[in-house]
């Protein structure tokens, strides 16, 4: 076992930091890295996107994903629930970062994203608005004695182009809608 000890003594220029302030804010970044190992400027980077997984942890905790205090009869079933919703955190995390990417890529924006808004246009969709587009489509499924009929609600340019942004053609659901001759 190895004892440590580190003093730190601060002394701050005020003019200095008074200039900075006023031109770019201020922030105060700490670690235990080794400056051999990580640079101020890769330090500063990977803090800056620390946001993204704290905002993961925030919808495991409450919309879309809803991970809330409840009773469960055995460990196994908790730690089963929890998989099941890092899994849903998963696909969330995977679909904005897909759609952002070909926006960006791109030079596009997204536009009727927001409810009462829809001119209002984003380069950096949110899963949950997207998925919010699809809220209103519907499957219909009517078994006949001889037949399966099924209605699909029409897409939206918006839905299609959503799609399409993910690497979809809008095809994947079109094609629910076609008559089978199963027996139901």
């Amino acid at each position: 076992m190895e004892d440590r000890q580190a003093t730190v003594e601060v002394r701050v220029d005020e003019d200095a930091l008074e200039a900075a302030v006023r031109r770019l804010g201020w922030r105060v970044y700490g670690t235990n890295q080794p400056a051999e190992q990580l640079a101020l400027a890769q330090a500063v980077l990977a803090y800056r996107q620390e946001y993204l997984v704290e905002r993961s942890f925030g919808r495991l905790k409450g919309r879309p994903l809803s991970l809330t205090p409840m009773y469960v009869h055995r460990d196994e079933h908790a730690t089963g629930l929890i998989r099941l919703l890092s899994i849903g955190l998963r696909v969330l995390t995977l679909l904005e970062y897909v759609v952002r990417r070909q926006l960006a890529a791109q030079g596009e924006t997204l536009a009727g994203l927001y409810v009462g808004n829809a001119k209002r246009e984003t380069a950096r969709p949110t899963a949950e608005r997207l998925l919010e587009v699809f809220q209103e489509v519907t499957l219909t499924v009517v078994e006949g004695a001889t037949q399966i009929y099924r209605h699909l609600t029409a897409l939206s340019p918006l839905h299609v182009r959503i799609l399409e942004l993910l690497g979809f053609s809008s095809h994947v659901y079109t094609r629910l809608c076609a008559v089978s001759d199963e027996p139901p």
